[in-house]
Formats: structure tokens, sequence, C-alpha cells
């Protein structure tokens, strides 16, 4: 890949998106394209479609999208499938019409039944039922990589998807109400370190299995496909192994230094039961995730320190 190509990253100030624009600078590209919300409304087409048109777009990283966890999933249902499908469709028909040489899109994990074989694999997808608490959001990007493919079949494109399992680093959402299980505890740990409790409240039984990527091993392997070959097709991306949610919230208080008792609510839902990606497809291409969980949970909380903490510590809300 011409290191001058330009490179647009939607999403740039996503967690994704940020780990985008890290590994493509630290790997020499120089023409990394970006574009705040203010000035470019992914949903609105004939700002996506002038966009490409005059900024001249070589390669594009669709990481742009409403993301939440299973609150958010649940009670906003609605604008998670119509803000995901308005960005998808705009930015991906776009690309086409513009002759872009590649286009990677982001899905993930939650895209595969609630209750396939484990490990998953690329082809189980809509072989039966979606978990029903993050259905809207799982439908908005099972058509974000059938339109890769029928974009691809029908013109030619290069539309490669790529689906993640469960992301957490640098520049992650720590909102109680809109984030995911791991950066969740991370805050609820803290806080309740710094309170002294002497327990931890945990949603769900504890006992379903997550697998867990650092967003720089998503950027590794998004990268690692755009400087490759490929040009079509579905690819997990993953480390291979999960543990329970007791599990993690475990580690997670080892990392934090909570020393209290884990306290499980299992009047909340615990989502599917279980999610393993089988990773080798990737990996068979020459890919692999290099970050362990825990090493790669102590850089995370880190960072709620360096941007949360302050702000918690005195009482504000983060």
């Amino acid at each position: 890949m011409n290191k001058h190509a330009r490179i647009f990253v939607a999403g740039h100030r996503g967690m994704v998106g940020s780990a985008l624009v890290r590994r493509l600078g630290a790997a020499g590209y120089d023409n990394i394209v970006t574009r705040t919300k203010a000035r470019l409304d992914l949903t609105d087409q004939q700002a996506v479609n002038r966009f490409f048109e005059e900024d001249q777009i070589d390669v594009v990283f669709l990481a742009a999208a409403r993301v939440g966890g299973i609150l958010a999933n649940s009670t906003m249902p609605a604008s998670f499938i119509y803000e995901n499908l308005a960005i998808e469709t705009n930015v991906i028909h776009a690309a086409c019409r513009s002759n872009v040489s590649k286009l990677v899109f982001f899905g993930s994990s939650c895209i595969y039944p609630k209750s396939c074989p484990q490990p998953i694999r690329e082809e189980y997808l809509l072989q039966s039922a979606l978990e029903p608490t993050n259905e809207a959001y799982a439908i908005a990007k099972i058509a974000g990589l059938k339109m890769c493919e029928a974009y691809n079949r029908q013109y030619g494109t290069h539309f490669v998807s790529l689906m993640p399992t469960n992301l957490y680093g640098p520049n992650d959402n720590y909102d109680l109400t809109s984030s995911h299980v791991l950066p969740a505890l991370i805050r609820k740990a803290h806080e309740a370190k710094l309170r002294g409790d002497a327990t931890l409240p945990v949603w769900g039984t504890g006992s379903p299995r997550r697998e867990f990527l650092h967003v720089d091993d998503l950027a590794d392997a998004a990268a690692f496909v755009m400087e490759s070959s490929v040009n079509d097709g579905v690819f997990n991306v993953g480390v291979g192994h999960d543990l329970t949610i007791r599990e993690l919230a475990q580690m997670v208080c080892r990392v934090v230094g909570f020393e209290g008792a884990l306290v499980f609510d299992a009047a909340k839902p615990d989502g599917t039961p279980r999610k393993l990606l089988d990773v080798s497809k990737l990996e068979g291409m020459g890919w692999k995730a290099s970050i362990a969980l825990e090493e790669g949970m102590r850089a995370t909380y880190r960072d709620f320190l360096d941007r949360c903490a302050s702000a918690q510590e005195t009482g504000v809300a983060a």
C-alpha cells in the first residue's frame, strides 16, 4: 500500500478509530483523513457524497457507529438501527461511486446467533435467532457486511468485513449508562475502592463467557488486511479464548486494587451465554493477537485514570 494513499478513518474519535489513526501513523502513512461529526454528518447522504467527490479518498476504514452496552441497546433500539444503517448505507455507496481501492468495514461478534456452536465460525451467520437485547444493532451490522458482499459481487469493489470480539483499550467509554462490561467494571471497581465499599455489584449471574480483544490488536489486524491481497470476505478478529464474567470481574478488582466482595445480581440480564470466536481464518493468513488481557487491562486502567479519575475523585461524573 502506498504510504501517501488518502486513507479516510470514519469515526476517528472513537476507540477503534483512534487506534487506527495511531497504528497507521506508526506505520508511516502520512495522508490520514479524518472528519468530526460537526464537519461531516455520516447520516447525511448528500454530505457524504460531496465529501467523497471532493476529497479523492483511496482507502476507507468504516469505524463510525452508534455503540453501547446491554442497557443502551435494550432501551434505544431505534437509535441503534437507524443511525448505523444510515452511516453504512451512505459511506459504502459513496465509496463505491468514488472507486476507492479498498474499504474495511467493522462489524461485531453480536451479529452471530445467540445459541450457535462454539467457537463461532464465520459461516454460522444467520443460522438461527439473535440475542434479543442487541438485535437492532446486530441487524444493522449484518446489513453492513451484506452490503459489502453485494457491492463486491455487483460492482467488483474490494470491501472487506472484520468482526471483532468484545473490545477494550485506550479511549474507551466509561459511562455506566452506555458502556460495555469491561470499562463499566473498571469504573465501578475504581469508585467502590475510593468509597471504601465492602461489595461490588455486578450485573447478571457471572456465568456467561466472553472473549476480549485489545483495540490496538484490532487496529493491527485491520492494517494487516488493508496491506494484504484480500479483497473481500468476512473475518473474525479475536484472541481465541474466553473467560467468565466472574473471572473478568475478579481480574478487574485485582488490577484496580478493590479488595471487597463481588455481588452478582441475577435479576439483571446475562445476554448471550457464550461468544467465543473461531479466529483460525485470519490466523491462517498470518495474523494473530499479541496483547494479553491482564496486560491490556492494566494499560486501560491507566487510561481511565488519566481521562476520568480526577473528575471521579472530586465527585464529578466523568
